[in-house]
């Protein structure tokens, strides 16, 4: 799992949906993990001080991704690839879900489009 991470961060793809900075990394040459899609998400210290408000907020992102993952979750297991995705939040106030919603909507899009899913 660390292994994997680190090669999204180095090898791994990169846009700003705002107030979400995603970072992509298709793979379907590691037979050890099943197709789909793995998240990682993280809302900086630095940006967000109070554990609750950063909590909330991935809160937030998951549910998000959680109402809007099936279409793109089916294409990369039709394909029988492994998408890794972070979203990391930028912004340094809180968002609402609606805009964090479209935020997400648009990744999904723009990484649908990119790999051709």
């Amino acid at each position: 799992m660390k292994k994997d991470i680190d090669r999204l961060f180095t090898d791994g793809q990169s846009f700003v949906s705002y107030p979400l900075r995603i970072l992509y990394l298709p793979d379907d040459g590691d037979l050890s993990s099943s197709p789909g899609i793995s998240v990682f998400i993280s809302v900086p210290k630095k940006r967000i001080r109070h554990a609750v408000r950063r909590n909330r907020i991935k809160r937030l992102i998951r549910e998000a991704h959680r109402l809007n993952k099936n279409e793109i979750s089916g294409l990369c297991k039709q394909k029988g690839i492994q998408l890794y995705v972070a979203c990391i939040y930028i912004c340094n106030e809180m968002k609402t879900f609606a805009s964090i919603e479209k935020a997400m909507l648009k990744a999904m899009n723009i990484i649908r489009r990119k790999e051709n899913l």
